[in-house]
């Protein structure tokens, strides 16, 4: 399935390395115009010289998504600038740490919390009314089997993707009656460097890649798409 994307306003998170460079890569190969967000500046460059490479176009934002005044005036720029957003992909998360949910920090809580869940609820807020502007309004958030799982030790990245989970089918449930299409993807274990902290054993090769994913981001992202509220589970072939 080709999608064409041509003219479309698309941001990521993440968008410095992992999924989120890979869909940035798919989104501007497809024709899309992506605002990249990443807190690190020289990896943005890195992503936005291969997107010329592919003829594409871009636009870089350093920003911390714990800088949630940042978020506020990155909605506004986008309006200023080009009065709506077609695709949202909320890729952007951590890990946090993998111990006993008693020997958390409070610290370590608030922050995995911090950028997991309250980013994701600021960027909602920030870029909702944007989105609804589109006629074809597109998000995606990134979730994990951890919200279900529940495995033990991983308390903090299962409670915040569970929390995610709930926060984002809120959000579809309250705009069915709009042109704006909500769902979330949970991608399995892929090579990253987030996989590989969590199973440092584990032989990467071995594991679907992040462009193995574009497909998928692709269709949740194209105009054509009716699914709503829905998390689709990437299945390697």
């Amino acid at each position: 399935m080709t999608v064409n994307l041509k003219d479309r306003l698309a941001l990521v998170t993440g968008a410095s390395r992992g999924i989120g460079r890979a869909v940035a890569l798919g989104l501007a190969a497809a024709g899309a115009h992506v605002i990249l967000v990443a807190r690190t500046v020289g990896a943005l460059e890195d992503v936005d010289d291969e997107i010329q490479k592919l003829g594409g176009s871009a636009t870089l934002v350093p920003l911390d998504l714990t800088d949630y005044e940042g978020l506020d005036r990155l909605g506004a720029t986008l309006f200023e600038r080009w009065g709506k957003l077609d695709i949202l992909v909320g890729n952007a998360g951590i890990l946090g740490p993998l111990t006993p949910i008693g020997h958390v920090s409070p610290k370590e809580w608030d922050e995995v919390f911090a950028v997991n869940v309250t980013a994701n609820f600021r960027l909602i807020r920030s870029l909702d009314p944007l989105l609804r502007r589109s006629d074809a309004g597109r998000a995606i958030f990134v979730t994990s089997g951890a919200a279900q799982k529940c495995r033990p030790y991983w308390g903090a990245y299962s409670t915040t993707k569970a929390a995610m989970e709930a926060m984002v089918k809120t959000w579809a449930h309250e705009t069915t009656k709009t042109d704006l299409r909500v769902n979330m993807l949970s991608p399995g274990p892929i090579a990253t460097k987030m996989r590989a902290k969590a199973m440092p054993g584990e032989d990467q090769a071995l594991l679907a890649t992040p462009a193995d994913l574009v497909p998928l981001f692709l269709q949740l992202a194209s105009a054509d798409l009716t699914a709503h509220g829905e998390t689709f589970a990437f299945q390697r072939k």
